[in-house]
C-alpha cells in the first residue's frame, strides 16, 4: 500500500502500524522524484506493509519524527518509533534499509 500524506498525521500513523515505511521528499528535488517510482514499486511488492511519502516541506510535524537533513530520506518505524533511516538517492540503499523491518 502507497499512500502520500496530505495531512500532516505521521505520528497517528506510525501509532496504529506496527511496521512503517516512509519517503520524505519535496517538489522541487530531482532525486525525490527518480526514488519515488522505485519506493511506490517496492510497495507494490510488499502488501503487508505500509508506505508513505511525506512532503517534507509541506508537513512539519511528520518530517520531525525523523532526522530529515537531506532529501531524500528514507526511514523506517517499528512500534511506534524510528528504526533506521538512511538518505540516499540508490535503490539498493532503500531495499537494504526496507529489509530491517520485513520479516
Amino acid at each position: 500500500m502507497y499512500i502520500e500524506l496530505t495531512e500532516d498525521n505521521l505520528q497517528q500513523i506510525v501509532s496504529e502500524n506496527d511496521k512503517v515505511m516512509v519517503q520524505y521528499g519535496a517538489t522541487w528535488c530531482g532525486n525525490c522524484r527518480i526514488m519515488k517510482p522505485k519506493f511506490k514499486k517496492l510497495a507494490s511488492e510488499n502488501d503487508e506493509i505500509p508506505f508513505y511519502y511525506v512532503d517534507a516541506e509541506k508537513l512539519p510535524e511528520s518530517r520531525k519524527l525523523a532526522t530529515v537533513d537531506n532529501l531524500p530520506t528514507f526511514a523506517v518505524f517499528e512500534g511506534g518509533a524510528l528504526k533506521s533511516q538512511v538518505q540516499t538517492n540508490k535503490a539498493d540503499s532503500l531495499t537494504t534499509l526496507f529489509s530491517e523491518i520485513k520479516n
